[in-house]
């Protein structure tokens, strides 16, 4: 089938590129369609496999889930009716662990513990800090460990699932072993930050009981010697309403006296256990260990973008050459401007450079 004649000066009639144009014109050109990806493929595996791999370890914990509320039994049942839900702690949300882990002394003190060294060969066996194994080098002892502190913080990584409040903690390394134990170190650390946290805030809350202990007690005493004093003036007191008023009110007095005594004792004995309770306050669901398979670079991934983009680019290439030939051989005025744009282009990019050089 022909194409229907274009009139002079006309409007291009012809119909669009059929499928055997297209390959035509992919094929005319397929040194540049099929080398340009073929050359882009052995690039990016050859720098690809030239890069430095990366390793992650990953680290999983659930924080211990508290009741903090310092409430009686029966306000807590009261409040409890009403619908009204204690909450934890906020220092117990998975939330407060994820940047506990960025928190600066945290991190100068993973950088500054000692590790084996994966570097040392042999039977050999050798241990450095983690701010020396990562190179990093400042103007003084404080600048090398600020800038340690930036550089680790882009190697760790945290996810929480708000659902099961587990806690994920990946560190990427260059060495397995040593992305494995930086991970371990890592909650361990956080267990010893919120242990001793717990410990502090139970000593602060021990000394302020046992003050109030003292001072409920002392207050306790006095209203029993007041009842006491009562009974030994007034052995007659039942037939007396005023008295047996006044009675009344001494016996309330001692029953609330021994309420707040009970209860202050309680938090008392709960805070002298708690300042000494060094068990765990995170559950580690996996310890990290070394990771077999690198997380980077991805070569197979690499390589298909690498081909899938240079591929685009020479197709696209084909079809301008293809359009710029049409320009130069068709006689209609679209394809005359446009060759008279790109002579203007092309004098205006040799006066740059003319100018440029000059």
């Amino acid at each position: 089938m022909t194409r229907p004649p274009v009139p002079d000066g006309g409007p291009d009639l012809r119909p669009e590129l059929t499928l055997v144009e297209v390959l035509n014109t992919l094929l005319r050109r397929w040194r540049v369609v099929a080398g340009l990806p073929l050359v882009a493929a052995v690039g990016t595996a050859a720098v690809s496999f030239a890069l430095r791999p990366t390793y992650t370890a990953t680290a999983t914990f659930v924080p211990e889930g508290r009741n903090q509320n310092r409430l009686p039994a029966a306000a807590a049942g009261l409040v409890g009716g009403l619908g009204i839900t204690l909450g934890a702690e906020p220092t117990q949300s998975p939330r407060f662990y994820a940047d506990v882990v960025r928190s600066r002394e945290l991190l100068e003190r993973i950088l500054t513990a000692w590790y084996t060294d994966p570097r040392a060969r042999g039977d050999v066996t050798d241990s450095s800090t983690l701010l020396r194994m990562l190179r990093t080098k400042g103007r003084n002892p404080a600048d090398s460990l600020a800038r340690g502190v930036k550089k680790l913080n882009e190697l760790i990584s945290v996810r929480v699932d708000d659902q099961t409040s587990i806690v994920r903690v990946s560190v990427d390394g260059e060495y397995p072993a040593l992305a494995a134990a930086v991970a371990n170190r890592v909650v361990e650390y956080l267990n010893d930050f919120n242990t001793k946290k717990r410990q502090s805030q139970a000593r602060e809350r021990r000394k302020f009981t046992e003050a109030r202990v003292v001072a409920a007690d002392s207050e306790l005493r006095s209203r029993e010697e007041a009842v006491k004093t009562f009974y030994e003036r007034n052995r007659g007191w039942q037939q007396s309403p005023e008295l047996t008023f006044e009675e009344a009110r001494l016996r309330r007095q001692v029953e609330i006296g021994q309420q707040i005594y009970g209860t202050l004792k309680r938090e008392y004995e709960t805070a002298r256990i708690e300042e000494v309770n060094d068990t765990p306050v995170i559950t580690v669901i996996d310890r990290a260990v070394p990771p077999q398979e690198r997380s980077w670079p991805k070569h197979v991934l690499l390589i298909v973008l690498a081909v899938a983009l240079a591929g685009t680019i020479g197709v696209l290439w084909a079809f301008g050459a293809e359009y710029v030939d049409r320009a130069r051989r068709d006689p209609h005025d679209d394809y005359r401007e446009l060759r008279s744009l790109l002579q203007r282009v092309r004098r205006d990019v040799r006066r740059m450079f003319t100018r440029t050089r000059a």
